[in-house]
């Protein structure tokens, strides 16, 4: 996800994008605790994905 594609979307829909990241990383925290993750960059890109969405929001926030 980029984070131009971000700042054209409002803030329901940009919490709406944060709320299915943190349940997305929940699931991959689950998965990496029962050892059934093989690919565990997933991670790491969906970390960085709730940043963008964050960033995105509080610079909306801020204007």
């Amino acid at each position: 996800m980029k984070a131009s594609e971000l700042r054209g979307k409002d803030q329901a829909a940009l919490q709406k994008e944060l709320n299915d990241l943190l349940k997305a990383q929940f699931g991959l925290r689950m998965q990496t605790a029962t050892q059934q993750l093989s690919n565990t960059s997933q991670l790491k890109k969906v970390r960085r994905d709730i940043a963008r969405v964050k960033t995105v929001m509080n610079l909306k926030e801020a204007k």
